[in-house]
């Protein structure tokens, strides 16, 4: 369940802290959150976005690769749980995808064992633009699938359309993404394996693949040179709606609306909008209210523990189809995987250009 816990019908009431949830929370440090910068008082280091012109804006607006974003999906959207020839095929795919766009790839291999299956090999699959730079954004999801016993699990929305929109960013920005491969302030893609539970989510049956890599980078002192954590999930149904989880990233998450809302007004979405079922604002997927009751299980975790600031794509309430085999191609909504991935791009430019002003 990914530590949802339900309380009543109404959102507001849906979700809860337990004294084990609490327990995954970081502990409080000295550190000031502005603007959304998030800085600690003997190291201080503050990140604003740089907003776009209007020129900029209307050219990487009008920046798309719509094909290659289904050939993506179509390439991921196999059974493709850890330890299955498909695991290893949707894995290459991703890492040639990204070399070939000229990407720095490495995996982050281990072993572990999980329930039912036994012993695994894991492989987190981390590319960056820049290797030495100092600070990353970094841009995340899961590249493998539930283990449904007798059940040919594909996982459009969880997560074979967020690996997409991350190779599809990789290749729509491919020319403008060229001047952060040597800036202080760089862009890391990032590929969870094994975030699905293969008996029961729990706290050794979940998240291996972001377990793994949070404690491995907190022992070699790797997790300060990451600014913000964007954990994408459960994207490509229609009408999903985003809401703040967290204080500290409240502001980048208003980045977001901001964008939504700029890209609206001047009629860049496509079929822009509600199908009339949702319950939230049908005129928008970032939605304005925060909401601090609602805890999610998600592969941040670890990194929220180690006070790693995180951003979470993840719509709410979960798609319908969730963990049940509908969870296929016909689920998926392109004009909303179009319009997600846009916002997500402009995201990252105006980050990565914050950057390159801060060091003029």
């Amino acid at each position: 369940m990914r530590g949802l816990l339900k309380l009543g019908s109404s959102f507001s009431g849906r979700f809860a802290w337990t004294d084990t949830i609490k327990k995954l929370l970081p502990k409080p440090r000295n550190r000031i959150y502005n603007l959304g910068a998030c800085f600690e008082l003997e190291d201080v280091v503050t990140h604003n976005p740089s907003e776009l012109s209007d020129a900029q804006f209307l050219e990487y607006s009008n920046l798309s690769d719509k094909q290659h974003m289904r050939e993506a999906i179509r390439n991921i959207l196999v059974p493709r749980v850890v330890g299955t020839g498909n695991h290893t095929i949707v894995r290459q795919y991703i890492v040639q995808s990204l070399r070939d766009l000229g990407w720095h790839v490495e995996l982050n291999s281990f072993h572990d064992t999980a329930p039912i299956v036994g012993a695994l090999h894991f492989h987190n699959i981390i590319a960056t633009l820049n290797p030495q730079a100092e600070r990353f954004l970094v841009l995340a999801c899961h590249y493998d699938s539930k283990y449904m016993e007798n059940v040919a699990f594909l996982g459009a929305t969880d997560s074979a359309v967020p690996c997409a929109m991350l190779l599809n960013l990789a290749k729509v920005l491919q020319e403008q993404l060229e001047p952060f491969k040597n800036t202080n302030v760089s862009l890391m893609l990032l590929f969870f394996d094994g975030e699905e539970a293969f008996e029961q989510w729990g706290p050794k049956d979940s998240i291996y693949g972001a377990r793994h890599l949070a404690k491995l980078w907190q022992d070699q002192g790797k997790l300060d040179r990451i600014d913000l954590l964007v954990l994408l999930d459960l994207l490509g149904a229609p009408d999903p709606a985003f809401y703040s989880f967290f204080a500290n990233t409240e502001l980048w998450h208003m980045r977001l609306m901001a964008l939504e809302t700029r890209l609206s007004q001047r009629g860049l979405l496509q079929r822009y909008m509600s199908s009339g079922v949702s319950q939230h604002d049908p005129t928008r997927y970032f939605q304005p209210q925060a909401t601090r009751s609602a805890y999610i299980e998600d592969d941040h975790i670890p990194f929220l523990q180690r006070n790693v600031p995180i951003l979470h794509l993840i719509p709410m309430p979960f798609p319908s189809v969730w963990h049940t085999p509908d969870d296929n191609e016909s689920v998926i909504d392109y004009a909303t995987t179009e319009n997600l991935a846009l916002i997500v791009r402009l995201f990252t430019l105006e980050y990565l250009h914050g950057g390159v002003a801060q060091t003029k």
